[in-house]
């Protein structure tokens, strides 16, 4: 089964085969004078453009969670155009919370940024963009491991 993990936001991290470097973060930041519709756009293309190369069958992402009213509306957003995309291309998906990624990664479920940096270089020897890189690394493996892949 191929996998693919999502910390789905703005900059979004992703996580396809960590072994062989396929992870990062993808920015879907609004320039000035475009609509928001435009971030959905490239993020459906983004899983696209994946798929089409490497023919994912799950998803794997992070819940929609937080108190900034703006990136829950932001990651709500994508959330729903991802599940589209899944449903029109028959790719299964499955979201678990941040608690959850987070004590997988550090036993601690409230980690912060720097800590679950920290855990992908202890643990697997990886050193990622960012915080949502990381993120996207940590959920990867959780999910290999919960799901039995």
């Amino acid at each position: 089964m191929k996998l693919l993990a999502l910390d789905v936001a703005t900059k979004t991290g992703w996580t396809l085969s960590p072994d062989s470097g396929l992870f990062g973060t993808w920015d879907f930041s609004i320039k000035r004078d475009e609509s928001g519709g435009l971030r959905l756009m490239r993020f459906k293309a983004k899983l696209k453009e994946i798929h089409e190369a490497e023919g994912i069958n799950l998803v794997v992402y992070e819940r929609t969670a937080g108190r900034h009213r703006g990136a829950i509306i932001v990651q709500s957003e994508l959330h729903g155009m991802m599940k589209t995309w899944c449903e029109e291309n028959k790719v299964e998906y499955r979201a678990y919370s941040a608690p959850e990624i987070k004590k997988f990664a550090t036993g601690k479920g409230n980690s912060g940024k720097p800590l679950m940096i920290q855990a992908c270089i202890d643990k697997y020897n990886i050193t990622p963009v960012d915080d949502n890189s990381a993120d996207s690394l940590h959920l990867w493996h959780l999910a290999k491991q919960d799901l039995n892949l």
